[in-house]
């Protein structure tokens, strides 16, 4: 039946209009994009995973479009062909135009319903339209949606007609102008700022439903401590007379009237993990019961399927919060997923390219992503409920970077909006979490993102969580921190760190690395590119993402329960992806990164002091604030004409230090000699806090050089060399810091990992 379906539609595109149609001019093209035509439908599949029927009828492909005046009416002559679900602004529309917000994106096309479909109720589905939406069908005005990222659903029955039928759909987006929820999206893209995107962004399609008589909604809700599931089944016209048998292999089909909770037992559940995501197929098929006793039993029939598994915060063996998945503490890995694509924008050029993206990931050794304010197609989730990525999802932000809407890291009042403006928002945030709370791989909300439109934070968190409460809640993701939330997420470039741990808030990392590397023949820009840190080479890049790697498994020992790497791929100027924005080029080796990731996974580490820092007690260095002889750094320089100091040095006020000998000069030199007992079996790292750049050798040996500051006491890793040159008995320390502005301080010890 799809089949045929897919068949009527490709007949009525009209084969010499699709010979017309070219993509747009971009930057960029990846290899997914460079396959879509006009005679091809894109994104043919079945486009809502957890509620499947058998019949439907696929409407992307090519629209009429126009771009009109705001104020102009319906046009009577059409600028040309857009191919759906495609933006205007993207080059796999065949547009690639700003609308801007004085202005409609009108599209057009006409439609026949099969005849099969005769005697039930037909609902046109959109998958997300930006930003608002108004639908015609043959003239008439049916509904008008406001929402950039959440479907929304059209009973046009009424309005149908034999034959031929026109659709008609008028979009407005007000992008940066306005303070709806939008994401990145801004008129005068730059930095961290993206292209705009109006108009559908995702599939568009009709459905044929029993009247009075269909699903609207399935929620599972596991109980892996009871060994339950507790369902709803939504119906569009509740009644109490409509049942809904639910069938699935491991568990026993039972027959639970519409509308209410009912909880079935799922006997010796086999549990959803990252490394066992297991998946329960269920069958949903309604009946009605008639006066005198009889049933209708051929009603609305529904694919779907839910999974065991359970989240949750709580204490380790050792007492520390955790993040928990099924009662156990995880770690939980994984890079800020944007989802933007250079053909397609916000909307992946097909599935493939789009499951492409979550298996590499997979393969990295990732167990987890942050879907960063977007909402993705609902097969983006169903991908990682199979094979096993958890995902952070978070709100689009609204408001930001418009003057009054976003706030500072250390503000002390949220952003100004309007009661209709949260209004929308609360609305949009609603529908985000009713769309996706199906997907078991969604493991928590974050609502706000670094001010980005923070308003009524807490009382934002806390409806979340009420909501919601089978999930934690973030928030808000780095920033101005309210108090509130199951964790405490820090952002911190390049890092990594971490809050010290809590009693009631789960220390996590939202954002850290930001690692760039511009690889020429792959670049949005060739110029005005960045990373928070740059690099040259391959070489470069590998290095210090590794030497992050290593310094977070102490930071798990700490306490730290979940870290986020920027990002999966380049995004426009931004270069700092592990792979290029066209996805050709993977700027790591995976299995080697999947190497560096596995240790995070096991049982927390434990450190051991091995040289103290100054945090705590006092410790005595030689020091010199005038450039001293070469050699100055080998272990056998005479620095006994050096002053002699207790550490940290620096100036007061400095983030995080503890100041006990005063540094005001542009650069310092350290020395200090430390006993050990023998050499260390485990990770040898050093525990640094350093304003701003900085060099450590270990017996005249380079360990470490950083660079930039930090704001806290931080593990960093050894050179290979410098591990090698640390040896029983007598080793020197010696330390080079310069200093360019505002705040200064160094001061190092040794720890071991293992």
């Amino acid at each position: 039946m799809r089949f045929l379906l897919a068949l009527l539609l490709a007949a009525g595109a009209g084969t010499a209009v699709a010979a017309d149609w070219k993509p747009a001019a971009t930057p960029l093209m990846t290899k997914w994009g460079k396959q879509v035509t006009a005679e091809k439908q894109p994104w043919p599949e079945y486009p809502r995973p957890q509620l499947v029927r058998d019949q439907w009828l696929n409407l992307n492909g090519l629209w009429d479009y126009a771009i009109t005046p705001r104020a102009a009416p319906r046009p009577e002559k059409w600028d040309g062909q857009i191919l759906v679900p495609f933006c205007a602004e993207s080059a796999l529309s065949g547009v690639g135009r700003r609308v801007t917000p004085d202005q409609h994106l009108w599209y057009k096309r006409s439609v026949e319903v099969p005849a099969g479909w005769a005697g039930k109720r037909v609902l046109l589905h959109f998958g997300a339209v930006d930003w608002e939406a108004t639908v015609f069908v043959n003239g008439k005005e049916l509904v008008t949606h406001r929402g950039g990222s959440d479907p929304f659903t059209i009973d046009i029955t009424d309005a149908l007609r034999p034959g031929a039928n026109e659709i008609v759909v008028r979009v407005w987006d007000p992008t940066d102008t306005g303070a709806q929820p939008r994401g990145k999206q801004v008129m005068s893209p730059e930095g961290i700022w993206y292209t705009p995107v109006t108009g559908i962004w995702q599939t568009v399609w009709l459905e044929p439903v029993f009247p009075h008589m269909h699903v609207r909604r399935v929620r599972f809700t596991p109980d892996i401590d009871r060994g339950e599931v507790e369902v709803i089944v939504e119906i569009d016209d509740p009644h109490p007379s409509v049942w809904a048998t639910v069938e699935g292999p491991g568990m026993k089909g039972e027959t639970i009237q519409t509308g209410a909770k009912y909880r079935l037992k799922v006997p010796d559940a086999k549990l959803w993990t990252p490394d066992t995501p297991h998946l329960y197929p269920a069958t949903i098929v309604l009946s009605k019961n008639l006066p005198g006793g009889a049933r209708i039993t051929n009603g609305d029939r529904v694919s779907t399927y839910f999974a065991m598994r359970k989240v949750s915060a709580g204490k380790d063996a050792n007492g520390v919060l955790r993040l928990m998945l099924n009662n156990r503490p995880l770690f939980q890995y994984g890079p800020l997923d944007q989802g933007w694509w250079p053909d397609g924008l916000l909307t992946p050029p097909s599935d493939e390219a789009m499951r492409y993206d979550v298996d590499v990931l997979k393969r990295m050794g990732f167990n987890m992503l942050r879907k960063h304010i977007k909402v993705e197609p609902a097969r983006f989730y169903h991908h990682c409920d199979k094979v096993g990525m958890l995902v952070w999802q978070d709100m689009p932000s609204g408001g930001v970077p418009k003057r009054g809407q976003l706030i500072g890291p250390d503000a002390k009042q949220d952003a100004t909006f309007t009661p209709a403006e949260k209004a929308q928002f609360r609305t949009e945030l609603k529908a985000m979490i009713d769309h996706l709370r199906v997907f078991p791989s969604i493991y928590c909300w974050v609502p706000f993102n670094e001010g980005w439109g923070q308003h009524d934070t807490n009382d934002v968190l806390k409806w979340t969580k009420e909501y919601d409460p089978s999930r934690l809640t973030n928030g808000p993701s780095g920033w101005a921190d309210r108090g509130f939330g199951d964790m405490k997420d820090a952002h911190i470039y390049p890092g990594p760190g971490m809050f010290p741990v809590m009693p009631d808030r789960v220390s996590v990392l939202g954002e850290f690395g930001g690692l760039g590397l511009p690889v020429a023949g792959r670049l949005w820009k060739d110029k005005g590119n960045w990373g928070y840190r740059t690099y040259k080479t391959r070489e470069e890049l590998r290095d210090n993402y590794q030497r992050l790697a290593v310094a977070l498994r102490p930071l798990v020992a700490r306490g730290l329960a979940a870290a986020v790497y920027t990002q999966t791929t380049d995004v426009e100027v931004e270069v700092n992806g592990l792979m290029t924005y066209d996805r050709e080029v993977i700027k790591f080796d995976v299995a080697e990164l999947a190497g560096w990731h596995r240790p995070l996974y096991g049982p927390p580490p434990t450190i051991t002091e091995l040289v103290p820092t100054s945090e705590k007690a006092a410790q005595t260095w030689r020091y010199t604030t005038t450039r001293p002889a070469a050699g100055w750094e080998k272990a056998d320089f005479d620095a006994a004409a050096w002053s002699e100091g207790p550490g940290g040095f620096g100036t007061k006020g400095t983030p995080g230090g503890v100041i006990r000998t005063e540094w005001k000069t542009n650069d310092v030199w350290l020395r200090r000699t430390a006993e050990l007992k023998a050499a260390p079996a485990g990770e040898a790292m050093l525990r640094l806090h350093h304003d701003e750049d900085a060099e450590v050798f270990i017996n005249g040996v380079l360990a470490a050089r950083v660079t930039g500051f930090t704001t806290a006491y931080v593990e960093v890793p050894l050179t290979a060399a410098g591990r090698a040159a640390l040896r029983p008995g007598r080793n020197v320390i010696a330390i080079h810091c310069r200093q360019t502005g505002g705040g200064q301080y160094i001061d190092a010890g040794l720890v071991e990992v293992k």
